[in-house]
């Protein structure tokens, strides 16, 4: 009897904010792990994803879009992208069919300097027609010949299935990299920070959801509840005001809605605790950067 070779290795979503990376991501593993708003800008962390199979492993990885860094913690999401190029075995590269690919200049040199094989995928194309996602598709072959070009919607789950068949194919022989029982490399803790930041997202305008970073302070799991609570700084007094709101009503809202998917993420009744402080700067700061897990 033949024996089956396991295989495995790093497949990294990269791609311009609001493609849909983290749609993407969250329907290749299964669960959202990954947020999800129409703001750019919404991921800010490199977020590993692990999908596993008798003889496969796969490590999905969603990363921020690439930008013009205006101060340090884009810069520290700048790197991020830059790891994503050189460490993949396999690149998903993300595309708005309906975006021209003037947009897309910043990746197109990287893309035709990497080992690694390039799964193109041209995403939305349920909000596009036949026609367009043909000449966009012409276009990319002559851009990235080498790149193996699939339309796909992936908030509809259009041809997910054959972007996975690929993936298996292309992977390289290797042993699993992490346990077979794992679903991300990210702890309890930063899915609390990342589903309270969403909400922010969601609920606030203008600059209050780019001037917000969350930290845990304490996470306590029982046997039917856990316990946490965590700190949202801002830079300005002026934003710890709206983001409370009158008589706290806003943060009230924002943490209710929070509470309601940690107990769905979590599957047990969730007691949360927000407190609002100043740290004044601190994108620009980077001892606070590195406290909240952002590279150096």
């Amino acid at each position: 009897m033949t024996e089956v070779k396991h295989k495995s290795g790093f497949v990294n979503i990269i791609g311009n904010p609001n493609v849909g990376k983290s749609t993407l991501m969250n329907a290749l593993v299964g669960e959202k792990l990954s947020i999800i708003t129409s703001k750019a800008q919404t991921t800010r962390h490199r977020i590993m994803g692990i999908v596993n199979g008798n003889d496969f492993q796969i490590i999905y990885s969603d990363t921020p879009g690439i930008l013009d860094p205006k101060y340090k913690l884009q810069e520290a999401m700048l790197k991020t992208v830059d790891g994503a190029f050189t460490d993949a075995d396999i690149v998903l590269f993300v595309s708005d069919v309906r975006e021209p690919i003037e947009n897309e200049n910043k990746y197109i040199s990287k893309l035709t300097r990497i080992k690694a094989p390039v799964l193109l995928l041209l995403n939305k194309i349920d909000l596009s027609d036949q026609n367009d996602v043909e000449t966009r598709m012409d276009e990319w072959k002559e851009k990235l010949p080498k790149a193996e070009i699939i339309p796909i919607s992936a908030s509809e789950k259009f041809n997910l299935t054959k972007v996975f068949e690929r993936i298996i194919e292309l992977l390289p022989e290797a042993p699993a990299y992490y346990s077979k029982d794992e679903l991300t490399d990210k702890n309890e803790r930063f899915f609390v920070e990342e589903i309270i930041r969403e909400k922010i997202l969601l609920n606030y305008e203008k600059e209050i959801p780019y001037s917000v970073e969350i930290l845990v302070e304490s996470f306590r799991e029982e046997e039917r509840i856990i316990w946490t609570s965590a700190n949202i700084f801002v830079m300005r007094d002026s934003q710890k005001g709206i983001l409370i709101g009158h008589k706290g009503e806003m943060l009230k809202k924002t943490g209710t809605a929070a509470r309601k998917d940690m107990e769905a993420f979590f599957g047990k009744k969730i007691f949360l605790e927000l407190f609002v402080k100043v740290k004044k700067d601190w994108r620009n700061d980077s001892k606070q950067l590195k406290q909240f897990g952002y590279p150096g």
